[in-house]
């Protein structure tokens, strides 16, 4: 008899996982929801689900928080990618939830949209009735990402409790809810930054430009290069300058920094991200370095 040994690859092994659980949560939720930014980790998580269920088209929409405060190079490619894909986008703007009284806009220096995305996030869910959210969220990227679960629960109030997660053996997840609960999914729970970029080396996934080296006009503050934009709120004492750079995240513009790079293809993005030592918030979000714990912060109240 012969016999056939097959050896998956890690990124095998990776996709593999992801796409088992894709399809397990829309097959046991109703209404699940893929959040999409148009960054590298939800083009990789649209790309696992259009593997899922091929050649059927993804079952679910997808949706942006859109902040209004966006790189004008993300959402030309967000609304080209979904276009392509024909998968039905809902757009959930911070804008109209400051213009109807739901949130107040932030004042001085650095003042950003990013954590108004909350209330922005559970209205839409509770307006669409999702009760599954794909996140791309990586363990990798700082340590409250490292206490969820793959199926993290969230209550009534949309809150994030690590004390209150339930237990996954293996790949056994339990989906159980309540009416009113909701959970986000992470499929790519075991990726690192490194696996993305592998895995978009490998699929040929596009990207939006501003993922490459190119000249943008900056500033400098805490230590971080932010674009020259209008809504940066830039002082007097932070005089804006040319610069080669490049973004390892995408996000709200006013506090998603770039960092000087040559990079200008995928092989040598790769080999920058496999000799840097700083995680990719550590070094481009500015909110995230306000505190240790201003990540888990923003989890309990509902966001990520």
């Amino acid at each position: 008899m012969q016999r056939c040994d097959y050896l998956l690859s890690q990124l095998d092994v990776l996709e593999a996982e992801s796409i088992q659980i894709i399809r397990e949560v829309a097959a046991e939720f109703e209404r699940p929801v893929l959040l999409f930014s148009g960054g590298k980790d939800s083009i990789v998580m649209l790309r696992l689900a259009q593997k899922a269920f091929a050649p059927a088209p993804i079952p679910f929409p997808v949706m942006h928080v859109d902040t209004g405060h966006n790189f004008p190079e993300v959402i030309e490619y967000r609304d080209r990618r979904v276009a392509e894909l024909g998968v039905r986008l809902v757009v959930a703007s911070v804008q109209e939830s400051i213009d109807n009284g739901r949130v107040v806009e932030e004042t001085g220096r650095r003042a950003s949209r990013n954590r108004l995305q909350t209330t922005t996030l559970l209205d839409a869910i509770e307006e669409h009735r999702f009760d599954a959210a794909f996140g791309g969220a990586r363990r990798d990227e700082e340590k409250a990402r490292a206490k969820e679960r793959v199926v993290s629960f969230r209550d009534e109030f949309g809150q994030w409790d690590p004390k209150n997660q339930r237990p996954e053996l293996w790949n056994l997840y339990n989906t159980r809810i309540r009416q009113g609960e909701h959970v986000r999914v992470f499929p790519l729970s075991n990726w690192t930054e490194l696996d993305i970029w592998d895995y978009v080396r490998r699929e040929e996934l596009e990207l939006p430009s501003i993922y490459f080296a190119h000249s943008r006009r900056v500033f400098e503050r805490d230590g971080m290069l932010l674009a020259d934009l209008p809504y940066a709120n830039r002082g007097d004492d932070e005089p804006v300058f040319e610069a080669t750079v490049r973004y390892r995240t995408v996000g709200d513009a006013s506090c998603t920094g770039a960092v000087k790079s040559s990079a200008v293809s995928l092989d040598e993005v790769i080999e920058e991200i496999a000799a840097t030592r700083i995680t990719e918030r550590g070094q481009t979000r500015a909110d995230d370095r306000a505190s240790e714990a201003a990540m888990e912060d923003r989890k309990k109240e509902g966001y990520f």
